[in-house]
């Protein structure tokens, strides 16, 4: 069979029951994600398998009427990620229907996903009787040109066997992105640098905001139950070394103990948190340090 890998970015209103659906689709250890919003960096919510496809999960924050800079930043972060990926899906609640938010999203939609597949997933079909049901699939289809449309319930499971089904089929074919045996680590290890990242933008604040980026060497399971967890923080050049590292190794000291007791808090169990710093001049231009951050090389064009 040949191979297929793409990316899928689930869009909808917040709480509308995207964490629920890719705790189904991928395993609810993988779809763990930090409460930090970075709006910088594209995250990788979760990556999901089916048949020879791999599906790749992005996320996006709730889609909302923005009022605060944050609240706008979050939005633009939102369409971007739905701008970038091979397959949206708009996935909203049937209880609540075509409600002014979904009218906001369904007209950006019109304006930015040209050229995109959008299939919508409605959700929560458990509360609501089938004429309801009937109805309201029949005006969101009259409102948007969707290529699909699944009734589902990620709580209990109903239809997202065949929503994932299709998004297999739908994504382009090509290589994996990830090595299979990574997929079940993947998301730990990047939320394990990530954690580290945010303690280094504490505690350096803007000294060093975007020259540097930390990545998750190894990931080791010990017989006693705790993981050794190697990481690289790597920066431009050499003073920026200096910085991270700081007087008599003080500064990178406290960033791995503070790193490591919120990794310990997040995973239950004891860590062994090994942290390197290392220059590399030309990191921002390293499609390695792009996959690692689940950003396409290739985008950044």
């Amino acid at each position: 069979m040949t191979k297929r890998a793409g990316f899928v970015a689930l869009i909808g209103e917040p709480n509308a029951g995207k964490s629920t659906l890719l705790n189904r689709m991928v395993g609810a250890k993988v779809s763990i994600v930090t409460h930090k919003v970075q709006t910088t960096r594209a995250r990788i919510r979760g990556v999901a398998m089916a048949c020879d496809s791999q599906i790749v999960f992005v996320d996006t924050p709730g889609l909302f009427r923005p009022r605060r800079r944050l609240d706008r930043a979050m939005v633009a972060a939102a369409w971007s990620g739905a701008a970038d990926a091979d397959v949206v899906v708009l996935l909203i609640e049937a209880h609540r229907g075509l409600t002014e938010g979904v009218q906001a999203i369904l007209d950006g939609l019109a304006e930015r996903a040209e050229g995109r597949r959008v299939a919508l997933a409605i959700n929560k079909i458990d509360r609501v009787k089938a004429e309801v049901l009937l109805a309201l699939t029949e005006k969101m289809n009259a409102a948007f040109p969707f290529e699909k449309t699944f009734l589902i319930s990620a709580e209990k499971g109903h239809g997202v066997d065949d929503l994932k089904a299709w998004l297999a089929g739908a994504m382009p074919e090509g290589p994996w992105l990830y090595p299979e045996d990574q997929i079940a680590d993947l998301p730990m290890r990047m939320i394990a640098a990530e954690m580290t990242r945010e303690k280094l933008t504490l505690r350096l604040h803007q000294e060093l905001p975007y020259q540097l980026t930390v990545e998750t060497e190894a990931w080791e399971e010990r017989k006693d139950g705790s993981a050794k967890i190697d990481q690289i923080v790597y920066v431009m050049r050499d003073g920026h070394k200096g910085i991270v590292l700081g007087n008599k190794g003080e500064t990178i000291k406290a960033v791995s103990t503070a790193a490591r007791e919120e990794l310990e808090a997040f995973l239950g169990r004891r860590v062994h948190l090994f942290l390197q710093v290392k220059v590399r001049p030309g990191w921002l231009e390293e499609a390695e340090r792009y996959s690692e951050m689940g950003l396409d090389f290739k985008d950044g064009a």
